[in-house]
């Protein structure tokens, strides 16, 4: 039962955090950031947030990064207060690469594809 609650409350903090960066959070380091999961401790204490930034290169990330861990005790706070949870759980954020990944497989593919019709 305790898996479910977890689940659940990171749902919540992934729709609040999305919606907190993009209204609340002024920093002009933080570009158009998406958050694509939410890995929430059993014990509720800890939040891993992934990012994820369109078209960024890896200089704009390290800055958004940055500009998100500077942002961590105002969004801590926030979310406790909009969530009325206990403890508001400790935000750590990281860098979600699988949209990249996914891409360059699909361009992988698409190639051998294309090698494999050429060869016919």
């Amino acid at each position: 039962m305790q898996g479910k609650r977890v689940d659940r409350i990171g749902a919540l903090i992934q729709e609040e955090i999305s919606r907190l960066i993009l209204r609340s959070v002024k920093d002009p380091r933080i570009g158009f950031v998406t958050v694509t999961r939410v890995r929430v401790s059993d014990d509720l204490r800890q939040a891993k947030i992934y990012i994820s930034l369109a078209q960024a290169g890896d200089a704009e990330r390290r800055e958004a990064l940055m500009g998100l861990k500077s942002a961590a005790g105002f969004l801590r706070g926030e979310l406790g207060r909009r969530l009325s949870l206990r403890y508001a759980p400790a935000l750590l954020f990281f860098l979600d690469d699988s949209l990249e990944e996914g891409l360059h497989l699909a361009a992988l593919f698409r190639r051998i594809e294309s090698e494999k019709r050429t060869e016919e």
